[in-house]
């Protein structure tokens, strides 16, 4: 047990393979041993089983042989041959060994004084004993009687342990042999087993030297898939190692796309509220410097700075609005009649935009009513309303299509203008995606200068904080953006921002 603890101590700090061949080794050598063991014990035993026998056997012949010998040579047939080297009789009676011999090279030999007195005590009931004779070694002894005569008969116990030890060699020879030999192929093929396994640490340690802190994180080495077979422990471990690097590729992806939104949205928030403070610095310099009225009227400087500080304030407000809603700020929850409420929006654009040719059509299978925020449901119909309105020219027919059947409310805005480019289509709801240059406005439908490109961005927000969704679908002379929404269910819990 010691050496097996010592044994174990040492894995620790050792190789995988070193380990698997060390326990495998351990474990070939304890079953040689206990095989070795099991082995001797058996052999002793039937050895030992055997040599009784033959104790009985000739205890048995001896006594027979005394009785058809010639008168006066009671142990004669000791004489005779096919005795064993070794074998030894004696004869006894109530005073003890009177007669004892020993078969030897050179023929029988009569037992010394001390050697007689080892096998006193010996009873004659036919039991085996084993003593220790001077000069002669360990001996199974048995004695038997008749005819009131006691015969006593033994063999030596040295042969049979000469024979248990040349067993023990033997069998510790061919255990430490084959023990080499499977050690050896075991560590052969737990090398090749290994194999697959070093080649994923490799592609971990490869993916761990890439540069994953700064450009643009792709193509990082994957497992090979003859190292990916999901039947296989190491096959395993390489699948979920290629699923961590999947998925740090694509969290790493995500974070620098997040950053270079962050930075895009940064670089355009500044630029929209830089407009506005220069035009209101640059006509408060002009107010604060006294410039000759007949070059500029205070009422048109003062009217100048309150539209640029108006649109600064829309522009805030509409980014508050979106960080709100990115939070998770709650929102108002009541029941809201969408056809009543497009058919508001629809005529305040139409006061907004005479110069379009606008149509409401109701298909109402079931109450266009929805649970939610009044006030930002019908800013998200306005955000669309002006978006087809201020990016169509003068004339284009805008027909707004409200539908409630199976479970949902869809708000369809359609114009008949000059659409929305493909490549801008899948930023259109981003912050500050503007498609002045194709969908240009006319002069005085939208009040001139162009929004800062949040209102979709917002319609996408308040959409998704209801539980529903916008989509577009855009070709030249058809676009089409769709809002989706849940009826009202009075099960249903109040809307949250997404």
């Amino acid at each position: 047990m010691t050496a097996v603890r010592r044994a174990l101590t040492r894995l620790r700090g050792r190789s995988l393979r070193a380990r698997m061949v060390l326990v495998h080794s351990l474990t070939l050598a304890a079953v040689c041993t206990a095989m070795a063991l099991a082995t001797v014990l058996v052999q002793r035993y039937y050895l030992i089983r055997d040599l009784d026998q033959r104790v009985t056997d000739a205890a048995e012949h001896s006594q027979g042989g005394r009785q058809h010998g010639p008168p006066g040579a009671s142990l004669g047939f000791l004489n005779e041959r096919g005795q064993h080297t070794g074998t030894l009789a004696a004869l006894m009676d109530s005073d003890g060994i009177t007669t004892a011999e020993v078969v030897t090279d050179e023929g029988p030999r009569s037992l010394t004084a001390a050697q007689c007195a080892a096998l006193d005590g010996i009873p004659a009931d036919g039991t085996l004993h084993t003593r220790t004779i001077p000069g002669l070694g360990d001996y199974r002894l048995t004695a038997v009687s008749e005819g009131g005569t006691a015969m006593l008969a033994g063999l030596p116990v040295d042969g049979v342990r000469q024979m248990i030890d040349s067993l023990v060699v033997i069998e510790a020879c061919i255990a430490g042999i084959g023990l080499v030999l499977a050690g050896s192929v075991s560590a052969v093929a737990i090398r090749r087993q290994l194999r697959p396994l070093g080649r994923v640490a490799a592609t971990a340690v490869e993916v761990s030297h890439a540069p994953l802190d700064r450009g643009e994180v792709s193509g990082l080495t994957r497992v090979p898939a003859p190292d990916t077979d999901p039947g296989t422990e190491v096959g395993q471990v390489g699948v979920a190692l290629n699923r961590l690097i999947d998925h740090v590729e694509w969290s790493l992806s995500e974070r620098q796309r997040a950053e270079e939104h962050m930075r895009r949205f940064l670089t355009d928030a500044s630029h929209e509220l830089r407009t506005p403070l220069a035009s209101i610095a640059g006509y408060a310099e002009l107010m604060l410097m006294g410039v000759d009225t007949r070059k500029i009227e205070p009422e048109l400087a003062w009217r100048r700075v309150s539209d640029q500080s108006a649109r600064m304030t829309g522009l805030v407000e509409d980014l508050l609005l979106l960080a709100r809603l990115e939070e998770g700020r709650p929102l108002e929850a009541a029941e809201v009649n969408l056809a009543t409420l497009v058919g508001d929006a629809v005529w305040d654009a139409r006061a907004a935009g005479a110069d379009h040719h606008w149509q409401l059509v109701l298909r109402l299978d079931a109450p266009a009513t929805v649970t939610g925020d009044p006030s930002r449901l019908h800013q998200v119909v306005a955000n669309l309303l002006a978006n087809a309105r201020v990016h169509t020219p003068a004339g284009t027919r805008i027909t707004v299509t409200v539908r409630a059947a199976d479970g949902h409310c869809a708000i369809r805005v359609h114009d008949d203008g000059p659409g929305i480019p493909a490549d801008l289509l899948p930023t259109v709801f981003d912050r500050f995606t503007r498609g002045d240059a194709s969908r240009s406005r006319v002069p005085g439908a939208g009040g001139g200068a162009g929004g800062a490109g949040l209102g979709l961005a917002i319609t996408a927000a308040i959409t998704q904080a209801h539980g529903g969704r916008v989509e577009v679908d855009s070709a030249p002379g058809d676009t089409r953006f769709t809002v989706t929404l849940p009826l009202a269910d009075a099960t249903a819990p109040p809307p949250t921002p997404a």
